[in-house]
């Protein structure tokens, strides 16, 4: 049982069967009340919300489907097993289909099928609790599980999670490193129906190609030098859940063909095993590499690439989303508040100002390395520009010149804040003129539009 005791609501006309049940329950570690009928239940959930609760169908004042109807319309109602007499297991079962109940038991009732029960239905409210934390902080803006972020390319992300989460298709999340693919994979196994399941990561780029598929498929005793007993591999070890392939352009061709065959029939053989495993399991890749470019390269299969590709996720580099950066330091600081046992109320406006300069080649992994430090560093009260890393500050404004005609690009100016400058600078030499701008650019005058919407610039 939990730390936190779960409450479980008994409900029966007869006496000695309620107060057994309630002896048996509360002896497995629950928290335990009983009533006698729907409507002392309904009283009692008014100020005792429980998780669970266990009802006879047939009760004087108001029956089982009687309650369950009136529970069916409450926000968060429990998750319910219902009890019924030998003959009317149809009655069960239509309450079951129309109003929502969990599962039904028989009398009399067996201990063991109840606490199997009762485990399950908990698992299955707490899920359900999950599910519904998820979607309010969307809902609130700016977050969806551990991801962070309401800029319009975040809240676009989050649209695409809450489409694939629920479906049963591949996910394929490219980005660079430290943009938080591990945390989307857990966002999307989190929203879908596997969320009761396990969440299993494997990094391709962490292991030799000697053990990957040991690690991938599993082994029996002796298959190998070093193999002292039977090991289950990540596809058994996620079965019914998700496995997130982490750095998938980094796996050996050789691999990528044995994969590809255990995605095309869902089964899997360990290593020096005689036969092969049924495995249910959704498959989310992830790389910060173009897997197209490694096609080209003849390091990476193509066959397996379609079938990895199925839903694509991009996930924007930090420096292409700034304005969530107090977001993302506020919920930063937190948890360094709580790690760290510090007390950090924020970040004053030079810091604030420090960050939005610096390139963040690291993204979200090195932003919160660096406010660690500087959380340490503080202590209590504000993050001040002293307390950030030695040259955090040194990256300069983009491009500066005195000069209309052109532009200076200062060493450790990005890619990115360079085209800026450069296309501010010629549409202030085209006199605001977009098409006569594009045309100096290079670019399709829908490409400027698309540049000038990515860099908060007037697209209109």
């Amino acid at each position: 049982m939990d730390e936190f005791r779960a409450r479980v609501l008994i409900v029966d006309d007869e006496e000695n069967q309620r107060r057994g049940l309630t002896s048996l329950v509360g002896a497995w570690g629950y928290e335990v009340r009983q009533a006698q009928h729907g409507e002392e239940a309904l009283q009692v959930l008014d100020n005792w919300p429980a998780e669970l609760m266990v009802t006879d169908m047939m009760m004087p004042v108001l029956d089982g489907p009687g309650l369950l109807a009136k529970l069916r319309e409450q926000p968060s109602p429990p998750q319910s097993i219902v009890v019924t007499a030998f003959g009317s297991l149809d009655v069960a079962l239509k309450t079951i289909h129309d109003l929502g109940a969990f599962w039904f038991l028989e009398k009399p009732i067996d201990p063991q099928a109840l606490k199997l029960l009762l485990q399950r239905a908990l698992s299955a409210r707490r899920l359900s609790d999950d599910k519904r934390l998820l979607e309010r902080q969307l809902s609130y803006g700016g977050r969806l599980g551990g991801l962070v972020g309401q800029t319009p390319v975040m809240q676009e992300l989050y649209g695409l999670i809450q489409q694939v989460a629920p479906k049963k298709a591949s996910v394929l999340i490219s980005g660079e490193s430290g943009t938080g693919k591990e945390v989307v994979a857990r966002a999307i196994h989190s929203l879908s129906p596997r969320a009761q399941g396990p969440f299993v990561a494997l990094n391709c780029a962490a292991l030799p190609e000697s053990l990957i598929e040991s690690e991938l498929f599993g082994h029996e005793k002796g298959s190998f030098t070093g193999a002292l007993e039977r090991r289950a591999g990540c596809f058994e070890l996620a079965h019914r859940g998700t496995l997130l392939l982490d750095e998938i352009g980094e796996m050996p061709v050789s691999t990528q063909a044995k994969l590809l065959r255990v995605l095309e029939d869902g089964r899997v053989r360990r290593l020096g095993a005689k036969s092969e495993l049924d495995v249910d399991v959704r498959i989310v890749a992830a790389t910060n590499r173009r897997l197209e470019d490694a096609i080209q390269k003849g390091v990476f299969r193509e066959d397996l690439y379609y079938r990895l590709n199925v839903f694509r996720l991009e996930l924007a580099p930090l420096r292409q989303r700034l304005d969530d950066l107090p977001l993302l330091c506020e919920h930063l600081i937190h948890q360094m508040n709580e790690k760290h046992g510090v007390k950090i109320s924020g970040l004053d406006e030079a810091a604030t100002l420090t960050l939005r300069r610096m390139a963040w080649a690291g993204n979200i992994r090195e932003l919160r390395n660096v406010l660690e430090r500087a959380a340490i560093l503080a202590g209590e009260g504000l993050i001040r520009p002293a307390h950030l890393p030695t040259g955090t500050g040194s990256v300069a404004p983009a491009a500066v010149s005195n000069d209309p005609e052109s532009i200076t690009v200062r060493v450790g100016t990005t890619v990115d804040e360079a085209e800026k400058a450069l296309i501010v600078k010629t549409l202030d030499h085209a006199k605001q003129n977009k098409t006569r701008a594009a045309e100096i650019l290079g670019i399709s005058l829908k490409t400027l539009h698309n540049k000038l919407k990515l860099y908060g610039g007037d697209d209109a």
